[in-house]
């Protein structure tokens, strides 16, 4: 038998700008020194779980995050400029208090003046997964690299998801991943901020065992 196609979204390692709390968007930033460490580790990790192909925003934190999984793997990596991160506008090189101080009223809806909508980015984002999925095989497992918010937003828009909830969910941290399973029912969430090799789940509830 053949398990169902799963996907990967695995955010990039750590950054300055990470650290600083500084609003990144589409701003170019390196990964800094943990941050390459974290992409080896946890490429280490995900190379278990042979991925049938990789596909990464070309932002270079993004980038050399999936090189490291290239690198264990032996795969090349395919870069898609709709997997980038959420553009920030005018709060791009703001730290979160800079924001809260000078824009109160676009804060309180996390809408940076300039920047894209909450819309925009998942409808993006959905259309890179969708010619993603043509690479791998009915069995497939594509690892997607990208970006914090760009994966929550998208993923949540994916599994059909009303806006209104997806506060509800919280982030990726630096170099951890959430899985999406391809079930009887559609696509759901598999496991969410992980940083360890996904397992399977044990349990009585039907969701665990329709797929």
């Amino acid at each position: 038998m053949t398990g169902p196609r799963k996907i990967v979204l695995w955010r990039h390692g750590q950054t300055a700008w990470n650290v600083e709390r500084r609003f990144q968007g589409t701003t170019d930033i390196p990964l800094d020194q943990t941050g390459v460490q974290q992409a080896a580790r946890s490429a280490r990790l995900l190379a278990a779980l042979r991925p049938s192909a990789i596909v990464s925003s070309p932002l270079q934190r993004a980038s050399a995050t999936a090189g490291a999984l290239s690198e264990v793997t032996g795969l090349p990596v395919n870069h898609d400029p709709d997997l980038i991160e959420r553009g920030g506008g005018a709060w791009e090189g703001l730290t979160n208090h800079e924001i809260r101080t000078r824009y109160p009223s676009e804060h309180a809806i996390w809408q940076p003046p300039g920047g894209e909508t909450a819309e925009q980015v998942a409808k993006r984002f959905g259309a890179a997964l969708e010619r993603a999925l043509t690479r791998i095989p009915d069995d497939g497992l594509l690892v997607v690299v990208s970006h914090g918010a760009a994966v929550r937003i998208g993923m949540l828009h994916w599994l059909g998801f009303p806006e209104e909830l997806w506060g509800r969910f919280g982030g990726l941290s630096n170099c951890c991943w959430s899985v999406l399973e391809d079930g009887r029912l559609g696509w759901r969430l598999v496991e969410h901020n992980a940083g360890t090799l996904p397992e399977p789940v044990l349990s009585d509830d039907r969701a665990a065992g329709d797929g």
